[in-house]
C-alpha cells in the first residue's frame, strides 16, 4: 500500500464513520509477540551512518510497542481506582520518555544517514516508509506513533535538493496529510476513550477504536505492563482491615496548584526545550499575552563537567528566547530520571548540574523545581532546600504526552479545570499535539474570565490585566481570508454629479480594515475615473474570481453611485449599477446589469458575499431571505453558501446625501449598524440579516427611501457574519464624541426602529427582538427574522457591555452609557476597563468625587495603566485635593512619561 493507499484507507473510514466496522476490522490481528526488552537512552554521539534499513526498524518498531502499552494502560482510566490512575500514568510517563529518548536516537541516526553521501541512503529510509505506510501489522490509529518522527524526517530531506530527496520529500507530504485525515477519523472515538466521560443514558459505541484496543489488549495486559516496570498493585483497601493515617502536613517549600485564588490557572510546559515546539508555543502565549513556566530538562541545554562548569548546546538558544519572551525557566532534573529512587551524589547532580546550566543562561533563574513524574522523596525534598528550589506540582494533567489527538487533549483540560475551579495546568513543549491543543484551551479560559498567574520571584501571582487578545473574525467566524470591493462614484462626466459617494466609499473601506481586520491589500477600492465599467468588472474577475479566493473566505461589496432601472419587453423591471463611463443614452449597453452581478455571486468561490449597494432600483429577484434560527449558528452557518444583497432604495428613490460626516443618509446608518447598533441580539455578531433588519427601517423612517435586502441565486440560506471587535478604550479627555448633528440624526434613527430600546428595558439585557418588515429586492414585503444569539460568557457579557457604553458615551447619553458600565462591572468585578469608563461618565457629569472612587478602582485593579492616573489625577483637581492630585499625576508621568499626555500633565502639575 503506498502513501497514496493511506489517503485512501483513511477515506474509507471516514465514509463508514456511521455504523461501520473498523477499517481492519475483517483481517485477522496479527499474532501476539513478546513485548521487547527495555532500550536504554541513546549516546549523544551521532553513530557512523549505515545504509542498512535493520537498526531503523528495529527502533520504530519499539517506538510502537511503547506507543500501544501506553494506550492499553490508559484506555479504561475513568474505571481504575485512583492509586492504580496514579501508578498507570506514572508508568506510562516512563514509556512515553523511553520513547522520546529512542525517537531522538532514531532522529541523529536518520539525519547522520540523509547527511552521508552515500549513493543508496534513501533505500532505507524508503524501506522505513514502506513499513509504516503497508505493513499488515498495522492498524490506521498504530500509524499516529510515527507523526513527529515523520515531520523531523521531512524537515532533513528538504535540506537535499537531489532528485531522490525530492521524491521521498513528496511521498512524506503525502504520509503526513494520510495521518492528518486518520487524526480526524480517530478524533470523536479517542476523544471518548481518554474523556472520562460521566455515565450517560445511551451508551456511545465504538466499534472501530475497541476493536483497535481488544487487538492491542491481545498483545498486552494493564497488569503485565506495571509488573514490568516494577509495580504490582496491592489488593483494593477494601478487602483489608482499615489503619488509621497521619494527616500529613503540607511542605513549605512545595507549591500546589489547589492553593491559588478562584478562577486562576498556571500554565507550565515539561521536558524541553524543543528545537521546533518550544518557539511556537511561546509565539501563542505571546499572543494571548499569557505567561508560562518552562521546566527544562539539563541535557537538552548542555553539560556540566566535573569541575561545575558548564557547556551550553544548542537548545540554550531556544530557553534565551524564551527568557526574553517574559518566560519563566525551571529547572526538571538533568536526565529526566525518576528521582524518587536516587539517593545521594547522583540524586543532588539531577538536581545541581541543570541549576548550573539554567544560572549559565540567566543568572536570575527562577528557583522552580518539578520532580519528574510528581516522583520525589523526603532526602529529594531536602536537596531541594539545600539549593534553595522549591517544588512546583500540578492538578491539571493534559494528558498529552499519551492522547494523539489536540481537540482531546483540550477537552480534558478544560474539564478538569472547571472541575477544579484553579490550578497548575501541565502540558509538554515536545509535541505537534500540544501546540495544536493549546489556542482552544486559551480560547476557552480566557472568555470564561480565569486568570493567568505568573512568577513574579516569590509567588504565582496574577496581574488581573484582563488582556483577552484581539479578537480576529475567523476565531468566531470561521472565515479564512476577507476580501472586498469598495467603489465610490462623484464625478459622472455624462451623469448628474453626486457629492458623497467617494467619502461614503473611504468610510466603509476605513471600518472594513480599521475595525473588522480585513486586510489592506485585500480591499480594492475604485473612485472616479477607476470606476469605469472595465475597471468594477476587472476586479471582480481578476481579483476574486482569479485573485485566490477560497471556499472559506468572505467577500464584501460596496458601491455608491447611480443605479438606474429599466422595464423590460416582458415587463420586469431590470436594475442597473452605473459606472463612471456610462451614457444615459445608452445604459442599457454600457451599465453593468444587476443580472450580471448575480452571476458574478454565484460564480465566487467564497463561503459568504454580501453586496451593499447605496443607489436605488429594483428588479433584482429574491431567492429566500433571512438567516439561521439555531443555537448552534455559527455551525450551521459556516456549512451554507450565502449571496446576499442590500440596497439603498427602490426604483425611481433619490438617495439622501445630507448625512453627517459628509455621508450618505444610508452609508452613515450602515456605519453605525457596522459600529455596533447592527448587533440586534447582543452576542458580539452582526449577520447580513442584523444589518438590514436595522437599517432597512431606520433609513425608511427619517427619509423618502425604503432599502431592500434578499439573497440572490445561488445561495443556500448562509448569513454574512461581522464579528464586533474587543473596545479597549480607555475614556478620557482626548476621546472623541460624535458631532450634534450625528447625535440628532442618530437619535432619529433610534426612535424609528421597531425595536428600539424602551424606558424599562434594563441595561446589558437585550430584549428578544421581533421580526422586521422590510422590502425584499422585488419591492415586496418580508418578515426578517434575526438568528439567535450565540451564547456568551459572562467575561463576554461584560465586555459588550462595555462597548455598548462607549457608544453611548460617545452620544453623549450618559445615564445610558453609566448604566451600561455598570452592568459590565455587575457581570465582572474586577474590569478595569469599565470602571475606569464609569468613573469618565461621572467625570463628565460633574460628579467629581464619585469619579474618584472609580478611577481609583481602576488603579487598584490594573496598577499599570497610565491613563487612569491622570483620569485620578483631574477628578481630584476638581474635587479640589490637591496632595492627591499630584500624586497621581506623578504617578502618571512615571509610567508614561513620553505618552502625548505628559504635556498637559506637567502643565498641571506647575498649577498646582
Amino acid at each position: 500500500m503506498t502513501s497514496t493507499s493511506i489517503k485512501i484507507a483513511a477515506a474509507l473510514a471516514i465514509a463508514g464513520a456511521a455504523g461501520a466496522t473498523f477499517l481492519f476490522a475483517g483481517r485477522k490481528p496479527a499474532p501476539a509477540t513478546p513485548p521487547p526488552a527495555p532500550v536504554k537512552s541513546a549516546p549523544v554521539a551521532t553513530p557512523a551512518p549505515r545504509t542498512d534499513a535493520a537498526p531503523l526498524m528495529s527502533g520504530i518498531q519499539a517506538l510502537l510497542a511503547n506507543y500501544r502499552k501506553i494506550i492499553v494502560l490508559l484506555a479504561d482510566e475513568k474505571s481504575m481506582p485512583a492509586n492504580e490512575r496514579d501508578q498507570a500514568q506514572r508508568v506510562g510517563q516512563n514509556l512515553f520518555h523511553e520513547n522520546q529518548s529512542r525517537a531522538e536516537s532514531l532522529e541523529r541516526d536518520l539525519a547522520a544517514l540523509l547527511a552521508s553521501t552515500q549513493p543508496n541512503r534513501f533505500d532505507a529510509v524508503s524501506e522505513l516508509l514502506g513499513f509504516i505506510e503497508s505493513d499488515k501489522s498495522l492498524y490506521d490509529a498504530d500509524r499516529l506513533a510515527f507523526r513527529e518522527l515523520l515531520q523531523g524526517l521531512l524537515a532533513e530531506v528538504a535540506k537535499d535538493s537531489s532528485l531522490p530527496a525530492i521524491k521521498i520529500h513528496k511521498r512524506l507530504s503525502e504520509d503526513l496529510d494520510a495521518l492528518a485525515e486518520i487524526e480526524r477519523n480517530y478524533e470523536k472515538e479517542i476523544r471518548q476513550v481518554f474523556g472520562r466521560y460521566e455515565s450517560r443514558a445511551i451508551e456511545l459505541k465504538r466499534e472501530r477504536w475497541d476493536t483497535y484496543l481488544a487487538y492491542l489488549k491481545t498483545l498486552y495486559t494493564r497488569d503485565t505492563i506495571l509488573k514490568e516496570q516494577g509495580v504490582v498493585m496491592p489488593y483494593p483497601a477494601s478487602a483489608l482491615p482499615p489503619e488509621p493515617k497521619a494527616k500529613a502536613e503540607p511542605d513549605p517549600n512545595e507549591i500546589f496548584g489547589n492553593s491559588l485564588p478562584k478562577k486562576t490557572v498556571v500554565l507550565t510546559f515539561d521536558d524541553g526545550p524543543h528545537k521546533r515546539y518550544s518557539e511556537e508555543i511561546a509565539a501563542i502565549l505571546k499572543q494571548y499575552g499569557v505567561p508560562a513556566v518552562f521546566f527544562s530538562v539539563g541535557r537538552n541545554l548542555g553539560s556540566v563537567d566535573a569541575a561545575g562548569k558548564a557547556t551550553l548546546s544548542e537548545g540554550a538558544a531556544v530557553s534565551r528566547k524564551l527568557k526574553a519572551g517574559g518566560y519563566t525557566l525551571a529547572n526538571h532534573s538533568y536526565t529526566h530520571a525518576q528521582l524518587s529512587k536516587e539517593t545521594g551524589d547522583k540524586l543532588k547532580a539531577e538536581i545541581l548540574n541543570t541549576d548550573v546550566l539554567l544560572k549559565a543562561i540567566d543568572a536570575g533563574r527562577s528557583p522552580l523545581f518539578r520532580f519528574p513524574y510528581g516522583a520525589r522523596n523526603s532526602e529529594g525534598m531536602h536537596a531541594l532546600q539545600g539549593a534553595h528550589l522549591r517544588s512546583v506540582m500540578w492538578n491539571i494533567d493534559s494528558l498529552d504526552w499519551a492522547d494523539p489527538v489536540p481537540a482531546s487533549i483540550a477537552e480534558r483540560v478544560l474539564r478538569t479545570v472547571d472541575k477544579e475551579g484553579r490550578g497548575i495546568i501541565l502540558f509538554h513543549d515536545i509535541h505537534a499535539r500540544t501546540v495544536k491543543a493549546l489556542p482552544a484551551v486559551l480560547d476557552r479560559l480566557i472568555a470564561e474570565g480565569y486568570q493567568f498567574a505568573g512568577w513574579d520571584g516569590a509567588n504565582f501571582t496574577s496581574a488581573n490585566t484582563a488582556a483577552a487578545p484581539a479578537e480576529k473574525v475567523a476565531v468566531s467566524t470561521g472565515y479564512a481570508n476577507s476580501w472586498a470591493i469598495v467603489i465610490g462614484i462623484d464625478s459622472y462626466p455624462k451623469w448628474p454629479k453626486l457629492q458623497y459617494a467617494v467619502r461614503d466609499a473611504q468610510g466603509v473601506r476605513e471600518t472594513l480594515i480599521g475595525k473588522f481586520g480585513f486586510a489592506a491589500e485585500r480591499v480594492v477600492s475604485l473612485n472616479n475615473a477607476e470606476a469605469t465599467r472595465a475597471g468594477i468588472l476587472g476586479a471582480f474577475h481578476d481579483r476574486l474570481a482569479h485573485g485566490g479566493v477560497q471556499k472559506n473566505d468572505r467577500i464584501f461589496v460596496f458601491f455608491a453611485g447611480h443605479g438606474a432601472t429599466r422595464k423590460l419587453s416582458s415587463g420586469r423591471d431590470l436594475g442597473y449599477i452605473v459606472p463612471y463611463d456610462s451614457d444615459p443614452a445608452q445604459f442599457a449597453t454600457d451599465a453593468i446589469p444587476m443580472s450580471e452581478i448575480q452571476n458574478i455571486a454565484e460564480s465566487l468561490t467564497a463561503k459568504h458575499a454580501l453586496f451593499v449597494m447605496d443607489a436605488c432600483y429594483s428588479g433584482l429577484g429574491l431567492t429566500r431571505g433571512g438567516g439561521a434560527g439555531a443555537g448552534a449558528f455559527l455551525r450551521d452557518n459556516a456549512r451554507r453558501i450565502g449571496r446576499q444583497m442590500l440596497t439603498a432604495g427602490g426604483a425611481d428613490q433619490l438617495v439622501s446625501d445630507g448625512g453627517p460626516n459628509g455621508h450618505s443618509v444610508f452609508t452613515w446608518t450602515l456605519l453605525q449598524g457596522l459600529a455596533g447598533k447592527g448587533d440586534l441580539n447582543g452576542d458580539g455578531l452582526i449577520t447580513a440579516t442584523e444589518l438590514a433588519a436595522y437599517v432597512a427601517p431606520a433609513v425608511a423612517g427619517v427619509s423618502n427611501q425604503t432599502p431592500a435586502f434578499g439573497s440572490l441565486p445561488g445561495s443556500e440560506g448562509g448569513d454574512f457574519v461581522f464579528e464586533l471587535p474587543v473596545e479597549a478604550e480607555f475614556l478620557n479627555p482626548q476621546t472623541a464624541q460624535l458631532s450634534t448633528e450625528a447625535i440628532a440624526l442618530n437619535a432619529k434613527l433610534d426612535a424609528v426602529r421597531p425595536d428600539a430600546p424602551k424606558s424599562d428595558d434594563k441595561p446589558g439585557v437585550t430584549p428578544p427582538t421581533a421580526p422586521v418588515a422590510v422590502k425584499d429586492l422585488q419591492g415586496k414585503e418580508q418578515k426578517l427574522v434575526t438568528p439567535l444569539a450565540v451564547p456568551s460568557s459572562a467575561r463576554q457579557l461584560a465586555q459588550r457591555a462595555n462597548d455598548r457604553g462607549l457608544q453611548l458615551f460617545k452620544e453623549k447619553q450618559y445615564a445610558a452609557a453609566e448604566a451600561e458600565f455598570t452592568e459590565a462591572l455587575k457581570l465582572r468585578a474586577d474590569f478595569a476597563l469599565a470602571a475606569n469608563n464609569l468613573g469618565f461618565v461621572y467625570y463628565k457629569q460633574g460628579k467629581f468625587a464619585e469619579a474618584a472612587r472609580w478611577f481609583d478602582n481602576t488603579v487598584k485593579m490594573d496598577p499599570s495603566r497610565a491613563v487612569a492616573y491622570r483620569n485620578l489625577g483631574d477628578a481630584h483637581v476638581q474635587a479640589g485635593d490637591v496632595a492627591k492630585a499630584k500624586l497621581a499625576f506623578k504617578t502618571f508621568l512615571e509610567l508614561a512619561p513620553a505618552s502625548p499626555g505628559a504635556v498637559y500633565v506637567k502643565q498641571q502639575m506647575d498649577k498646582l
